[in-house]
């Protein structure tokens, strides 16, 4: 096939992560658009026979993971035009900003959809906020790092809907930020300096949110929020202020909440962990018991709060 040049394209005319679904001329079978989870988007696809297709560019970077089966595809963009076999472990990575042309058999693919912002954040914690940095374009690649992560991703999709599905998503999202970076950036990564720890202003309104909050998921986006840096920044400012990481920090507050009202309610414990944030009781006794070193049924008894066999079901 001849050379075909492929170049970035205008900012105003890339295609969204919400836009592009509207654009390609086939359907995911399976997608996490309607879980609400922030990160990365997955959009799983079967396999297409005969594809001859010129997409436009877009404003995010796209990773195309094959999990299954084998195909002979064609590949153009940054100038470039590539044939080969896209076998399962494959992975291709197409930077935000180029116009793509497809040609061939497409295998099943689990499609990451990755936002030029998380990349941003991610490079502010290697140190590179304000300095230019680009993602290298990969035609074909085995990684075993990506190959994991969107392994786990698909596999979240086909369970059922749970809250924790939103805190891993949102921690493999960071992981695979700081491994495109590190792997497929053109730039070493410079460690940053210490930085100073959060200041007792910053820890009293993150305290006093996570109080607030404890009946339902708390982010590290949002925690980070408050702080005004960045997740990946904020994870190590946490931990050097406390000690601990902030999901510890978070579980830790949900626990001693959880024992006030043991002692000074006669919640049914099922209700006390829906209130203290957890996904439900069995995994409450769980979390309890490794903080608190019973069962919170037994603490209840220690206590001097009696429960009845309804109410304490551990």
């Amino acid at each position: 096939m001849a050379e075909t040049r492929f170049k970035r394209a205008e900012q105003s005319k890339r295609v969204s992560i919400s836009e592009i679904v509207n654009v390609l001329s086939h359907r995911p079978f399976a997608t996490t658009r309607e879980r609400g989870w922030a990160g990365v988007t997955v959009d799983m696809y079967d396999p297409l026979p005969d594809v001859s297709e010129r997409y436009p560019a877009l404003d995010h970077h796209l990773i195309c993971y094959c999990p299954y089966g084998s195909a002979r595809l064609v590949q153009g963009r940054d100038g470039v035009v590539h044939e080969g076999l896209v076998s399962a472990g494959v992975s291709m990575l197409m930077p935000a900003g180029y116009d793509s042309l497809w040609e061939g058999s497409a295998s099943a693919t689990a499609r990451l959809r990755i936002p030029t912002a998380l990349i941003a954040d991610a490079a502010e914690q290697l140190g590179r906020s304000g300095t230019s940095f680009e993602l290298r374009n990969v035609f074909e690649t085995r990684d075993v790092v990506i190959e994991h992560i969107a392994q786990i991703l698909v596999a979240e999709i086909g369970r059922e809907h749970h809250p924790a599905q939103a805190l891993i998503a949102d921690q493999l999202s960071t992981a695979l930020a700081a491994h495109l970076l590190r792997t497929y950036n053109a730039f070493e990564p410079i460690v940053p300096g210490d930085a100073p720890p959060l200041g007792k202003r910053d820890m009293a309104r993150l305290t006093e949110y996570i109080e607030e909050s404890l009946d339902r998921p708390i982010g590290l986006a949002e925690l980070a929020a408050i702080v005004n840096v960045s997740r990946f920044h904020f994870t190590r400012l946490f931990k050097r202020s406390t000690g601990m990481t902030a999901s510890s920090f978070v579980e830790r507050c949900r626990i001693r909440r959880a024992q006030t009202l043991i002692l000074e309610t006669d919640m049914p414990l099922a209700d006390v962990a829906l209130m203290t944030g957890f996904a439900d009781q069995s995994h409450f006794t769980r979390r309890f018991h490794r903080h608190v070193g019973c069962t919170p049924a037994a603490f209840a008894r220690n206590s001097g709060r009696r429960r009845s066999t309804r109410k304490a079901r551990d």
